[in-house]
């Protein structure tokens, strides 16, 4: 399993805000949702990597200690014996 690694891209001349996620596996980036803000646009962008690999988990997130960004880790469902 791999983490998720996301991170804030600020406006240029030519593209609006986004966010990349990046894992060992890939990565992708997404334009900033408009409509959302913080961790929660962080959260889309990590999802949206995880789409995309084909990873059905749920993740579990926090910000980095240098305020960088956000990583984002698989949580394992608890077997219901």
């Amino acid at each position: 399993m791999q983490a998720i690694v996301t991170k804030y891209l600020p406006p240029s001349n030519t593209r609006g805000s986004r966010i990349r996620a990046t894992a060992d596996a890939g990565s992708v980036t997404i334009l900033f949702p408009a409509d959302i803000d913080g961790q929660a646009a962080h959260r889309v962008a990590a999802q949206a990597l995880a789409d995309k690999l084909g990873w059905g988990r749920k993740y579990l997130g926090g910000s980095l200690p240098d305020n960088t960004g956000y990583v984002f880790v698989p949580v394992h469902p608890i077997s219901e014996e």
